[in-house]
């Protein structure tokens, strides 16, 4: 099984590397320049020490592999190789894990890539002798929940890519789906009665950052399981095929 899976998963890298423009290797370079030097040098020290940190590393994993994972299906029904894919020896599951992990891999890889570089980049710039580093708790943070995030990403793009006709359908459903996962909970916290946000406020600030950190895995972990036993539930092989 998990040969089956390494089998595409490094398909999947292949073929996101082997893209043209800012898709393939052009796009990492951008990516990498752009979150791993430009940003924290006009950050400096708040790139580490700022506590809205943990919800940026979230969202560039998840921003990463939004603009991949639609290809996942839709790009092989596009490029009439689904049919090849599915008559393959490997099972269900080994396809669509291969396919998520190779989102995965990409974003992430990616990220800590962008991570290490902006850890230097202020520690040259803005480090003044002293050497600059992530809280213990906020670095593990920052690795489980962007790993959480590109599963959260990948999750959701499987799914939608599943039934899109076109990579381009798949990009624009994905795109609005994400938004909802997004902002429909911001919305409606800012809909809510004042004390209702006053008691909230109150409720995160009492249970402090780790028990906030948990609580954030632990919905993650929830949904990136659901977002999988769904997309299970979808891969019908022979439907694909008649598709």
């Amino acid at each position: 099984m998990m040969t089956d899976i390494g089998t595409v998963f490094w398909k999947e890298q292949k073929e996101l590397l082997s893209q043209k423009g800012t898709r393939g290797r052009l796009g990492v370079l951008m990516f990498v320049l752009v979150f791993g030097i430009f940003l924290p040098l006009e950050m400096g020290r708040s790139w580490i020490e700022s506590p809205m940190v943990l919800l940026y590393w979230v969202w560039v994993p998840l921003f990463l592999v939004s603009t991949v994972i639609a290809d996942a299906f839709a790009g092989e029904r596009e490029r009439h190789t689904l049919e090849t894919l599915l008559a393959s020896r490997l099972p269900d599951r080994a396809i669509l894990l291969g396919k998520m992990f190779g989102g995965i891999g990409y974003s992430w890889g990616l990220t800590l890539l962008s991570l290490v570089l902006g850890l230097v980049t202020v520690n040259l710039t803005h480090g003044d002798g002293t050497m600059l580093m992530f809280s213990p708790l906020v670095g593990l943070a920052i690795l489980v929940l962007s790993l959480l995030g590109a599963g959260l990403a990948a999750g959701t793009g499987v799914v939608v890519s599943l039934r899109a006709s076109t990579v381009r359908q798949a990009q624009q459903t994905l795109s609005v789906s994400i938004l909802m996962l997004l902002f429909v909970p911001v919305l409606g916290a800012q809909a809510l009665p004042l004390r209702w946000k006053v008691s909230l406020v109150q409720l995160f600030a009492e249970m402090g950052v780790t028990t906030s950190v948990i609580g954030a895995i632990f919905a993650l972990v929830l949904v990136n399981l659901g977002l999988f036993l769904w997309a299970l539930a979808r891969f019908k092989r022979a439907r694909l095929i008649l598709d």
